[in-house]
């Protein structure tokens, strides 16, 4: 899993979409994780709950959760994110809440391609804190 994360590009150079997408699937795997290890329950049951966590309203939620913790550095990498020209926007969320869940996922992204794991795990503590 190292050599992955390995490479001669400065992660300040990439796109903050392209951030946002590695981030999406970072931030969806550990709600999986999170509800895999809360209860053995259908799949079914798995999907609806994870639906629930994984959408642009309560991604923006989770980022007022967590923006006094942020370091300056992952304010910056969240508000490139939350700030990035996206051509569509999904009809059933408001473009608020659309911009700011990409600038999370931006910052999970930019962490993971930092290999900065521990740091993704507290930020998702201080999220489902709840």
């Amino acid at each position: 899993m190292n050599d992955i994360l390995e490479n001669d590009v400065n992660i300040n150079t990439y796109s903050p979409l392209t951030l946002a997408f590695l981030g999406d699937s970072v931030y969806d795997l550990l709600v999986r994780n999170m509800l895999v290890k809360q209860a053995n329950m259908p799949v079914s049951k798995l999907n609806e709950t994870k639906v629930k966590l994984v959408n642009a309203k309560s991604q923006s939620k989770a980022v007022e959760k967590i923006m006094q913790s942020l370091t300056e550095e992952e304010r910056s990498v969240y508000k490139r994110g939350r700030n990035a020209k996206v051509n569509s926007v999904p009809k059933h969320c408001e473009i608020s809440d659309y911009h700011s869940a990409t600038g999370l996922e931006s910052l999970f992204g930019y962490l993971y391609l930092q290999g900065k794991m521990q740091r993704i795990e507290e930020i998702f503590s201080l999220i489902i804190e709840d």
